[in-house]
């Protein structure tokens, strides 16, 4: 029936003939853009028709191995890194903040000296610190006898301040500067003070050798802290990085003790960095409460992230909008936390995977800074007369920094891919043309023939097939085959 007509439309139609077939054969070898083979088809010599077939093969195995290795070598993501040095006329300078090592008033701590094992259990959030036995009866009576009491207010109220007495001098770029062009800011460090945090236009170096200039007064009378608790410093600690970024000490941060001159010189340096998996970096990641990524931006949201889970509440030295944690949650919650998330890796940073892998462009600022003793004796005596102080107040608390670019340049390291996708293409095409003499037409020819000899032996295995019996269920009232031959047996 239907298998019947089918076959026969296939013999007239579809299957040529074993003749054509082979002619079929013979064009496609004797006119196709696969170099070799016509010399293979078309000689009647047999020697000379072995050694093209030798050479053919030869070439057709060498081009299946340069391919080969050109794809494994680009599916293994590789990267090559680009430093240009561009020289501008004029350069954006970068935020600066400020901090005195000494955080406290004195007067505001010297009957409370639990102050300073508090803050340290609250920037406990960015840096673990481990209490002394000796501080714990103390510090557990203080935190139930004043559940009402905020460090924050308390460290924004008595902690370091910056106005006319403390910034003795500020000058940036000929211009002077006042207090008001600093903005405060939380740290380890308690209130510190961060220059040029907006990236004001206006606030670009045209000239090296000049930039920011300062003279603090770290008045070590007004301010302490606590030596026990390895704070034994005075002086100024600061820390430069970009505008839009907050500033990360970790203990990091820049040092200039008192009575020095330090002169830092700084370069600016941007880095790019590939996306996975040619990189490490991933540039869909987006952070609420920072303008743009960083690795400590998100560090900071998410460790505020498990905290608000946690506790239900959240430190205000981390961002967001929740409610702030009293003493009592810091102590009983919030420190755990901290140090169940470092220890279980809850926020990790680096490669890809990670919580916070690294940004994909990141900019820096290296710095080479030097000392030298702050003031001779003329200039001893000149602001001795200025702040009516001695000479020795003058060396023990007067700390000068000059923050300066190197040159008007700045360096780009860029990471970029080895092989790209045209580049892999180039690769294949040019090998496939040295040895094969092949192109894309040559690769379209090749399926054709491939796809039509397909085509045919599809055909011949149909025809070959045998005919498919046809199954009809016994009715009823029939007997069926074996109940037949049973009969007859009987009879």
């Amino acid at each position: 029936g239907i298998l019947e007509k089918i076959r026969l439309y296939l013999i007239k139609k579809l299957l040529p003939r074993l003749e054509d077939r082979r002619k079929y054969h013979q064009e496609f070898a004797s006119s196709t853009s696969f170099h070799g083979l016509h010399n293979i088809v078309q000689t009647r010599s047999k020697t000379r028709k072995v050694l093209w077939l030798l050479v053919v093969t030869g070439c057709l195995a060498v081009v299946i191995w340069q391919i080969c290795s050109r794809f494994i070598y680009y599916f293994s993501w590789p990267t090559t890194t680009t430093v240009v040095v561009q020289y501008v006329e004029n350069v954006k300078f970068p935020a600066v903040t400020f901090c005195n090592l000494n955080r406290f008033q004195t007067h505001a701590v010297s009957n409370l000296r639990i102050i300073f094992v508090i803050w340290n259990i609250v920037s406990g959030v960015l840096q673990k610190f481990a209490t002394e036995d000796k501080y714990s009866e103390e510090l557990y009576d203080f935190l139930h006898g004043n559940q009402n009491f905020s460090i924050k207010e308390f460290t924004r109220k008595n902690g370091f301040y910056l106005n006319s007495s403390t910034l003795l001098e500020c000058e940036f770029f000929g211009k002077p500067c006042y207090p008001q062009d600093f903005e405060h800011v939380f740290t380890e460090y308690g209130n510190c003070f961060t220059f040029n945090h907006n990236d004001l236009p206006a606030r670009r170096v045209s000239l090296s050798g000049r930039g920011l200039h300062l003279l603090f007064d770290v008045q070590q009378e007004k301010f302490t802290d606590e030596p026990a608790l390895g704070h034994t410093d005075a002086g100024i600690t600061f820390v430069i990085h970009s505008p839009k970024e907050l500033p990360r000490f970790d203990g990091l941060g820049l040092l200039t003790p008192v009575g020095t001159h330090a002169q830092v010189a700084i370069r600016q340096l941007k880095s790019i960095i590939q996306e996975y998996p040619w990189g490490e970096c991933k540039p869909d990641i987006k952070l609420q409460y920072h303008k743009i990524y960083s690795t400590n931006g998100c560090l900071q949201e998410c460790k505020a992230r498990y905290i608000q889970d946690w506790c239900g509440c959240l430190p205000f030295i981390l961002p967001g909008n929740g409610t702030e944690c009293d003493l009592l949650k810091f102590y009983n919650c919030v420190y755990p936390a901290v140090y169940d998330i470092e220890i279980k890796g809850l926020c990790t940073v680096g490669t890809h995977n990670s919580t916070c892998p690294t940004p994909c462009e990141e900019t820096d600022y290296p710095t080479t800074i030097t000392y030298s003793s702050f003031g001779g004796e003329k200039a001893i005596k000149h602001f001795s007369t200025k702040l009516k102080k001695n000479p020795e107040y003058i060396r023990q608390n007067l700390v000068r920094i000059d923050i300066k670019y190197h040159d008007l340049s700045y360096k780009i390291t860029q990471q970029q891919k080895a092989l790209t996708i045209s580049e892999l293409l180039a690769d294949v095409g040019g090998q496939l043309g040295l040895f094969c003499g092949a192109s894309m037409i040559t690769i379209i020819e090749l399926l054709e023939y491939i796809f039509t000899n397909f085509c045919w032996m599809c055909i011949f295995l149909l025809l070959k097939a045998p005919e498919m019996p046809q199954w009809n269920n016994p009715s009823q009232n029939e007997p069926t085959h074996k109940e037949k031959k049973k009969g007859i047996q009987e009879c």
